[in-house]
């Protein structure tokens, strides 16, 4: 075990990011032409990376899985974007922003990467203002803000309940101007499957061309992965079915650490699981709880309907728990509020697994028009799923898995342990500790693609060092049979079940004894049942189709796999940290009132596993997270 070095910069935290911008190397605008970069990942990351590097000169090979990189999963992102504009006056700062994240995270972020986050916050908004994106605006013309989970201030910009997908439009068409330039050449159905690691450097990927199913090979002089997170690991979650990560656990089996895998966000809004049949759960924007409010029955088993439940019968429990935020806690003390409530026999809806969320007031209050100028699409998308009007009826939702805040570790330039393979966004561990507060994920993103990664790739580049390698390379074409080795082992084990059938049964053992809650001996069993498992499904799956077409059962049966190994490793990281931070709850440590018990003693620090090998113990290396501007402190919101 040996400690990292995340290569923070010296200095008061204010400035590094400015010193450290001045003093990274440049690469001239004539030699920017000779360099290229590989960009994996079309969302909100890796839109504003391949676009930015373009628009700077480089050549950028730019890859996703989806038809369209509109299609990336940015687009579900639908309450807003954080940034310290302060435009309400009511007290925000970039370290407001700053100490808010560092907090909401429950005290497991750098320091240094989140305030940098909060200072580039601002920039944001006026980027997107002048790429078009219709932010929602005051009668005045001003933008509009609205509150979100885990702040006091008003700091969230949104674009009604699609801030996501407008957001996304404009990285997008700042992608498109640089392919129609000529800087940027983008490939559309291509999964990446495989990380090309000359000389210790990464310097290319292998594809799938997911149509015609040719595997290609493409080098450069450096590798982006902005490949999302890895909640589908859990078959049900708020993510689309596609997505995966077998990005990340590719460049993790060749050598990039792992940060922090079992940090797993639970999101407290979403439509209740309706059946055993359902392949995926949808999410409605943590911006509903401005002006809805959470409640259960005060009786247990009280199955009238909600509006025949009189308001000295009803359990406002946020808002009773939690006075000073009410419905805005954070998502992973309001889903275990959720759950406690739930479990106590107060739930509502099928099997109790679910809690109301009602607009009564906020309609009484601001009337019908002014709701639905905030929220129609949600109340849309709620009543075409549920077959109720939330006008009327209150919506009804229960915790799911949304967001995961592991993923491959990376030092202050957004560099993994492996020199040239950068990491942007949710694949990447580094701005949002335990737990990430709402509206955060699409200000990771941006400020990754848009302020961060073209500094840093170009002083990766300009310190040289870099030889010519073409796809002939000996590493290459290793690459390319180990990818196709993989793919003609799937269509030969000739099984009886499907990968879905091996999935969801991974998805609940995860959920049960790796959810909301864990345990040493939930745990410890998934530890035993993954193995079983993944022994399983290695001999009785079965894929039919063949490797040179559209084969998504070949697909997933890539992703899958990769999930096996992803899973057993997340339930390790959760075994060996004995405390309860954030998203991660042990049983054993909780306050007397249910909440997380952190161990700032002994686990104040990042963990990054090695990978060693299959059914081999990984690595445990450790960065000790030092708080020099802030004190740590029992993270209350009461």
């Amino acid at each position: 075990m040996t400690e990292l070095n995340s290569k923070i910069p010296a200095g008061p935290l204010e400035k590094k990011w400015d010193e450290h911008k001045a003093h990274l190397k440049l690469v001239n605008p004539a030699n920017k032409r000779k360099h290229t970069v590989i960009v994996v990942g079309t969302g909100l990351a890796g839109a504003s990376a391949a676009a930015s590097l373009g628009e700077m000169g480089y050549k950028v090979l730019s890859f996703c899985f989806q038809d369209s990189p509109r299609r990336a999963h940015s687009i579900a992102a639908q309450g807003g974007i954080n940034a310290a504009k302060n435009y309400q006056n009511d007290g925000d700062s970039i370290y407001r922003l700053f100490y808010d994240t560092i907090k909401g995270g429950d005290f497991r972020a750098r320091e240094a990467n989140v305030y940098r986050l909060a200072q580039v916050s601002v920039n944001i908004i006026d980027q997107c203002v002048a790429q078009g994106v219709p932010f929602g605006r005051e009668y005045s013309g001003t933008l509009g803000n609205r509150s979100f989970g885990g702040a006091q201030v008003s700091r969230t910009f949104y674009a009604r309940g699609q801030t996501g997908q407008q957001l996304l439009l404009g990285a997008y068409q700042a992608l498109m101007k640089q392919v129609q330039a000529g800087t940027v050449v983008h490939h559309s159905r291509r999964e990446m499957l495989e990380l090309v690691v000359i000389d210790g450097r990464a310097r290319g990927i292998v594809t799938r061309n997911l149509v015609t199913g040719k595997i290609e090979s493409h080098v450069a002089d450096a590798v982006v992965l902005c490949t999302g997170g890895y909640g589908n690991v859990f078959y049900l979650s708020t993510n689309a079915k596609g997505c995966n990560g077998t990005a990340i656990w590719r460049a993790h089996r060749k050598g990039a650490f792992f940060g922090n895998p079992c940090y797993t966000q639970i999101h407290p809004t979403c439509i209740p699981k309706s059946g055993d049949y359902q392949s995926k759960l949808t999410l409605m924007s943590e911006s509903l709880r401005n002006d809805g409010r959470v409640w259960v029955p005060k009786k247990k088993g009280d199955h009238r309907p909600p509006n025949e439940i009189p308001e000295d019968e009803r359990d406002y429990y946020l808002e009773r728990v939690y006075p000073s935020f009410g419905n805005l806690a954070p998502r992973d003390v309001s889903s275990r509020q959720a759950k406690y409530a739930c479990d106590e026999g107060r739930g509502v809806g099928p099997g109790g697994l679910g809690v109301y969320l009602d607009f009564g007031d906020g309609i009484k209050r601001l009337g019908k028009r002014v709701i639905d100028e905030r929220y129609g699409n949600l109340f849309e998308m709620y009543e075409r799923i549920t077959g109720e009007d939330p006008h009327v009826v209150p919506m009804r939702i229960y915790p799911a898995v949304h967001y995961t805040m592991g993923g491959l570790w990376v030092d202050y330039n957004l560099m993994s342990s492996i020199p040239g393979l950068f990491v942007g966004g949710e694949a990447n561990f580094s701005d949002h500790g335990a737990n990430r507060l709402g509206a955060s994920a699409l200000m990771q993103g941006l400020a990754d693609g848009y302020f961060v990664l073209p500094y840093t790739v170009s002083d990766y580049i300009a310190s040289g060092g870099l030889s010519k390698v073409d796809t002939n390379h000996a590493a290459v074409k290793d690459a390319e049979r180990e990818v196709q080795g993989r793919m003609d082992k799937f269509l030969a084990i000739g099984g009886k079940h499907s990968v879905d059938h091996f999935h969801k049964a991974l998805g609940n053992v995860l959920w049960e004894d790796c959810g909301m809650a864990r345990s040493k001996e939930s745990l410890e069993r998934a530890l035993e049942e993954i193995p079983k498992l993944e022994q399983q499904f290695w001999s009785d799956l079965r894929v039919t189709g063949t490797g040179s077409e559209l084969n998504q059962e070949l697909e997933k049966a890539g992703r899958v796999a990769d999930f096996f190994e992803l899973a057993q490793l997340m339930c390790y990281d959760a075994l060996k940290r004995e405390e309860s931070c954030g998203g991660h709850f042990r049983v054993e440590h909780q306050t007397p009132d249910g909440e997380a018990k952190r161990n700032d003693a002994e686990f104040a620090y990042v963990s990054a596993w090695e990978w060693k090998g299959p059914n081999e113990t990984p690595v445990l290396h450790k960065e000790p997270l030092v708080y020099e501007n802030i004190q740590l402190a029992t993270r209350s919101y009461k």
